[in-house]
């Protein structure tokens, strides 16, 4: 399924047929990536009685039960309502689906006991690029975090000025494959997350971050039509699925 799709000045040529999915599943599993100190997601049959709802022990369909947190345990996008004291939903203010995205690979540097994002990786991994979103890859990129248990880990993380910087940019929609694109344990202060939706002055309400994503290593730095794929929760964050295209010669 090829198509020519108009942005801006642009003709972009998108293969349809080539998603390059970087959602990290949702798995009943102890082995499911998790954070924030919960126990992994569970999904299990309705039960009454000796009835179970799964065909393997007699019933006609297989009718489950899902109990997971869309922060902890995988792949979500979440709105300014994550962090305000109104309450906001993705599915009502998320309302367009496709952007132009720039891919970046950054290898955190230290500070202190912590691994940071600076604003300095940020500027010369994009330069004068004008894009829509931005997808963080960092390194060490192994196939462990599809599987890492994260709590108390002390995980990477943008700096303020990095977040402000974004904002300046003109970057509307933020993906990392952290579970938070702040410090884990920083007295809630969230500096990064308050950066990106301009909390002390004119929310943000079009703006998104998506956290706990993976970039497989094939997918290579640079320009993509992005896609986020998000279920219609109305929450806060809602579990999503963010699928890069490749914008074909």
């Amino acid at each position: 399924m090829l198509a020519t799709i108009q942005y801006h000045s642009r003709k972009l040529k998108i293969d349809f047929r080539k998603p390059l999915d970087i959602s990290i599943p949702l798995r009943a599993a102890k082995t499911n990536v998790n954070a924030w100190y919960l126990n992994e997601p569970r999904i299990e049959p309705i039960s009454e009685g000796e009835w179970v709802a799964t065909v393997r022990q007699g019933a006609s369909i297989n009718f489950n039960n899902i109990h997971f947190n869309p922060h902890a345990h995988g792949t979500h996008t979440e709105c300014a309502g994550h962090i305000t004291k109104k309450v906001h939903s993705i599915n009502k203010n998320l309302n367009q689906f496709f952007f132009m995205a720039e891919v970046i690979t950054v290898a955190p540097q230290p500070l202190e006991e912590d691994r940071i994002i600076s604003k300095k990786q940020i500027q010369f991994a994009l330069g004068n690029k004008k894009r829509e979103a931005l997808v963080i890859r960092t390194i060490p990129n192994t196939k462990e975090k599809l599987t890492r248990q994260y709590s108390h880990t002390n995980w990477p993380y943008l700096t303020e000025e990095a977040v402000t910087y974004l904002v300046k940019k003109g970057i509307k929609h933020l993906l990392i494959d952290q579970p938070s694109i702040d410090k884990e344990k920083d007295e809630g202060k969230l500096v990064g997350h308050n950066a990106f939706w301009n909390t002390k002055g004119k929310i943000r309400m079009d703006a998104t971050i998506t956290e706990f994503i993976f970039v497989p290593n094939a997918i290579k730095d640079g320009e993509y039509f992005l896609n986020i794929q998000i279920a219609p929760f109305e929450n806060d964050a809602s579990p999503s699925k963010p699928i890069l295209y490749k914008i074909e010669d």
